[in-house]
């Protein structure tokens, strides 16, 4: 490098100084150690292993510095993606009117500096405060060894995630007033889990309750049609009424059930008509695994595998179903839970509530039954893998896809190819306590119009059995720790399906009392009754 070009590089960096301290302390330090480039003695050394202390202040404090002073290109050279970085960070000061920014750094940990905002939103002679805070990490720059922030949209708001944009300005829709099945007005900060589905109803429904937008800053998603999520009213819209099936003491139960269980969700509906009661879910990524899941089922599968061999008369509630150690389909050995006993002699509602794999693989093997006789069951008697249902809000309609060679022995005890979601498996309870299959919904049909799906639910004679076995298995079997102590009609089968990857299974239950169904799922939670069992005896207890 020129002795003159040296001069005005390092000169820069001081004017640059003057502007913001840790901006220009930080170049400064980048210019005169060669980072980028190269010195009369060749090529520099690119620094390797984590961040120090040192470089971690001083990163977090350039980054902050020139987020704070509105430079928006500045601040993403400071980060690992500055092609991610800056439009998200120019649309601060830019689409959502953000100004007049404060950020105050707290004490790092490791690599993490935590840190406050405070700020001002103005859009159209409307001003109001915003107050949050978030974090960010530095990691070592893989081709430069420069100190750098690991850039995610989180660090700009918490609430942000990729492809997220801030936008201040009418909202997409009018705001509601959700209201449960007997006016009790339903909230975000009263219902927490409820938050993405009220978001849902609203992006849905708002401009058919009545109401009209007001001014807000929001989180626009990039997922085609997601609501947003508002951030801060600048100015009320007024707000229409939307009336769902929610159940407030259902709800409330559900919400503090999940709280237990980490990554866990749950669904309970009235079996007489379909209205969703609960929705409430646990989770780190938003994600409303309760509608939209797809993950197996394990055991709780059997009461559709139950029903397909008593519909085909392979056998009955009394009838034959043996639990043998092993069972061996095209190749492949099923195995039950350890420590289960053999028993030649057991019926079905035998092997049902203690929930024997073997004794379902044994028989999916006997005529009249193929590979597609379980789907045809599932789509059929309980309404599943039609893609038909319009619950109000995206849900999933499960899936059994009918499966040859060794799938289709996992089908039949919820591994395999086979996908349900909590939703699914609280209609299929209440589908098999009362042989009728209505459609799960959490808005009623007729506020747009939509049509429910049907099928033609279950005989008489083969919902009676299904009926009698979950209540033998919620008193003497695997789900009686979990039901134990309440009252009524009840019944439950449990569950637990293994996943590629995971080193616990899934823990997966579902059952009845009086006329509620419910089901839960926890991600990695064990055995069925471990986990999404107290999940669902606590949804149950607290009823419609």
């Amino acid at each position: 490098m020129r002795k003159g070009v040296k001069a005005a590089v390092v000169g820069s960096v001081f004017a640059v100084m003057v502007g913001g301290a840790g901006y220009g302390a930080f170049n400064l330090v980048s210019a005169l150690d060669g980072d980028g480039g190269s010195g009369a003695g060749g090529p520099a050394a690119v620094k390797t292993g984590p961040p120090d202390k040192d470089e971690v202040g001083k990163t977090a404090s350039a980054f902050l510095t020139a987020w704070e002073k509105g430079r928006a290109a500045t601040a993403a050279t400071y980060t690992n993606n500055d092609a991610a970085a800056e439009p998200l960070l120019e649309s601060y000061g830019g689409a959502a009117h953000i100004t007049h920014v404060k950020i105050t750094p707290g004490a790092a940990t490791g690599a993490t500096v935590p840190f406050s905002v405070r700020a001002t939103v103005s859009y159209q002679g409307r001003s109001k405060p915003l107050a949050y805070k978030s974090e960010l990490t530095v990691v070592r720059g893989v081709s430069t060894g420069r100190a750098l922030v690991d850039w995610k949209p989180s660090v700009v708001h918490p609430e942000l995630k990729k492809g997220d944009t801030l936008y201040t300005g009418e909202a997409a829709n009018p705001p509601i007033e959700a209201v449960d099945r007997d006016g009790n007005v339903l909230t975000k900060a009263k219902y927490p889990s409820l938050g993405p589905v009220l978001d849902a109803l609203r992006a849905k429904y708002g401009d058919k309750a009545g109401g009209t937008p007001g001014i807000e800053l929001s989180v626009r998603h990039e997922a085609e049609g997601a609501a947003d999520t508002s951030l801060l009213t600048l100015a009320k819209g007024r707000a229409g009424r939307l009336t769902t099936t929610i159940g407030a003491s259902a709800q409330a139960a559900a919400e503090q059930a999940v709280k237990r269980y980490a990554q866990s969700s749950v669904v309970a509906v009235k079996p007489s008509t379909g209205e969703v009661l609960a929705v409430a879910n646990n989770r780190t990524d938003g994600f409303n695994a309760a509608f939209e899941g797809r993950v197996a089922p394990g055991s709780t599968m059997k009461i559709i595998t139950a029903a397909m061999l008593i519909d085909n008369g392979v056998t009955s509630m009394n009838g034959p179903a043996p639990c043998t150690d092993t069972a061996t389909w095209q190749s492949q050995t099923f195995k039950n839970l350890t420590g289960m006993q053999p028993n030649e002699s057991a019926t079905l509602a035998n092997s049902f509530l203690r929930s024997c794999n073997t004794a379902f693989v044994k028989l999916i093997d006997e005529k009249p039954l193929t590979d597609e006789s379980l789907t045809t069951e599932a789509q059929t008697r309980f309404g599943l893998g039609m893609d038909n249902w319009k619950t109000g809000i995206v849900s999933f309609d499960g899936s059994v896809p009918a499966s040859g060679g060794p799938d289709r022995a996992a089908n039949a005890i919820g591994q395999g190819q086979v996908q349900m979601s909590p939703l699914n498996m609280a209609s299929v309870t209440a589908t098999a306590i009362t042989g009728s299959f209505r459609q799960p919904y959490l808005v009623p049909a007729r506020l747009d119009d939509r049509s429910l799906a049907t099928a033609k639910g279950l005989p008489a004679a083969t919902a009676s059995q299904l009926k009698q076995m979950m209540r033998l298995t919620a008193t003497q079997g695997t789900a009686r720790p979990a039901m134990s102590g309440l009252g009524g009609d009840i019944g439950a089968k449990t569950g637990s399906a293994e996943v590629d990857g995971q080193a616990v299974s899934n823990s997966w239950f579902t059952g009845f009392r009086d006329d509620v169904a419910a089901a839960a799922m926890t991600e990695e939670g064990g055995h069925g009754g471990d986990a999404a069992g107290p999940i669902v005896a606590a949804v149950l207890r607290a009823g419609g």
